[in-house]
């Protein structure tokens, strides 16, 4: 499919491919698909110019938008290796990451080089955390050079003598994933995996009534990719949930891409939808996406992901409001994707799209995704919770994720069950619920009285309501930090429980 970009975007280059929100919620043109094809054009002769061959690794800090998929586009046609760096890591997760990876070349935006320089106080205060450039080798700024920067990629270099687009296979991507900071851990995407993975997502998103060219809103290669090959432009979400509903008003996309937490915001806001909307990479709850139908999405879509294998499975709001077992119900493998359950429970699967290896290991078709998991009679996943989540109480192991869909009912923005040490290795089962805007606390818990007994012997020993605190870059539920939350509310000592040891998968 990349391969397939680059031609499309040359065929009707005058046409928009990535729009930008301004304040008032109006689109404007970020980058037509000509100047997107020329960017990718001048990155490809300009890595090419510094030596760098097929097989070579390249580190990419850059902010997602035109600029980073133009990188992307480079390192595709020149057989390179990216190594996706999250500038929000800080310096010694990086640090252990880059001696992992060995790029020959890190390429890094403005905003990502600024914590080395003048602006380092107001790098920091934008959650940008990038260890000293000085000792990481070469590295070379893409897009804006602001004093203090590397130097320019685009140097001038000649745009003869760049080969044409390589059609072997090979390592195309390492993402890094969860792991210690001395011992971080790297997924390695190969070109044909990652071209199985965008035809699925293509596949998936199949354009709707409006066709093929209907504006898409969305920021993750996942969805410029698969967009811009059929013809469509790509909006990329306004970072505030206010412009974000104006934007949603004025572009009335067909399709819409969001995270959990972005959707939450931007119904608090009074966003109204169209079209489908699409939701993955933190848990997706049968009540949010029942909330954005409401609020005029013709579908709410729930997928469920993971850095090793995306997509893995899908699920419409109908079907997961429909469902009445225990569990998270996250849908039907997609095709080509096959599940099974290991002795423990735990969820493996595997498809064209998984990856290749763990960086430094032999390749493993498998992928151990550390959530329990079953099927049922239909084949669809449904989730138990994750394996190192389990709390255990009076010698019984309990799984969060069996229960917590049961949290949510009406007016509760987010639930999550957390233990909590109780001494002895044991420990006190907690429910933390985050209730929406403007529901008052007694009713919620009126609500919540029925769930909670039905529960049985996994029923929580104490129902708090806080705000839950998120992590990561899709600001997923921070287990650890909710933990140490309830532990401090119900004056207990000491640190998270088994909830503060395990680390979740994107899922919808």
């Amino acid at each position: 499919m990349l391969d397939r970009l680059g031609h499309a975007l040359r065929s009707r280059p005058e046409r928009p491919a990535v729009l930008a929100p301004s304040r008032t919620g109006a689109t404007r043109v970020r980058a037509t698909r000509g100047e997107l094809a020329d960017l990718a054009d001048a990155y490809a002769a300009a890595l090419h110019a510094r030596g760098l061959r097929a097989g070579d690794t390249v580190g990419v800090a850059v902010r997602p938008g035109p600029r980073a998929l133009a990188v992307l586009l480079a390192l595709w046609r020149l057989g390179l290796r990216g190594a996706v760096l999250d500038p929000g890591a800080g310096a010694e997760v990086l640090r252990a990451r880059l001696a992992l990876a060995r790029p020959g070349l890190v390429l890094a935006d403005a905003a990502a080089q600024a914590v080395a320089g003048w602006a380092r106080p107001l790098a920091r205060r934008s959650g940008l955390e990038l260890p000293e450039l000085s000792g990481l080798g070469p590295v070379a700024t893409v897009g804006r050079r602001l004093p203090g920067c590397a130097p320019a990629l685009e140097s001038g270099a000649p745009r003869t003598g760049v080969p044409a687009a390589r059609d072997a296979d090979g390592d195309a991507v390492i993402v890094f994933t969860s792991g210690t900071t001395s011992r971080p851990r790297a997924v390695v995407h190969s070109r044909a995996g990652l071209g199985a993975g965008m035809e699925t997502v293509s596949a998936l998103f199949a354009p709707g009534s409006g066709g093929g060219d209907a504006p898409v809103l969305g920021g993750t290669f996942f969805v410029l990719v698969p967009a811009l090959t059929r013809g469509a432009p790509v909006a990329l979400p306004a970072r505030s949930p206010r412009v974000l509903a104006r934007q949603l008003a004025r572009l009335r996309p067909e399709d819409t891409y969001l995270t959990p937490p972005q959707l939450r915001d931007a119904l608090d806001a009074g966003a109204l939808f169209t079209g489908r909307v699409w939701t993955g990479s933190a848990p997706a709850s049968a009540g949010l996406l029942h909330r954005v139908r409401q609020a005029g999405a013709d579908e709410a879509w729930g997928v469920y992901a993971l850095t090793e294998l995306f997509p893995a499975a899908a699920v419409e709001s109908r079907e997961k409001t429909a469902f009445e077992g225990a569990g998270d119900l996250v849908g039907a493998p997609l095709p080509g994707v096959r599940a099974v359950r290991d002795d423990a429970g735990q969820l493996l699967l595997t498809g064209p799209a998984a990856r290749h290896r763990y960086l430094g290991e032999e390749p493993d078709p498998w992928v151990r995704t550390g959530d329990r998991a079953r099927l049922d009679p239909a084949g669809r996943i449904v989730l138990e919770g994750r394996c190192k989540d389990m709390v255990l109480r009076r010698a019984e192991n309990i799984y969060p994720g069996l229960y917590e869909p049961a949290l949510h009912v009406p007016g509760v923005e987010l639930g999550v069950l957390v233990g909590i040490p109780a001494g002895d290795g044991d420990e006190r089962l907690v429910a933390v619920v985050q209730p929406r805007r403007g529901v008052a606390e007694p009713a919620l818990r009126a609500a919540l009285s029925g769930p909670l007994r039905r529960m049985g012997s996994a029923r929580p020993d104490a129902l708090l309501f806080a705000r839950i605190p998120l992590s990561g870059r899709s600001r997923k539920p921070d287990r650890a930090a909710a933990s140490a939350l309830a532990a401090a509310r119900l004056g207990v000592r000491g640190t998270a429980g088994a909830q503060g040891r395990g680390r979740g998968r994107g899922r919808g």
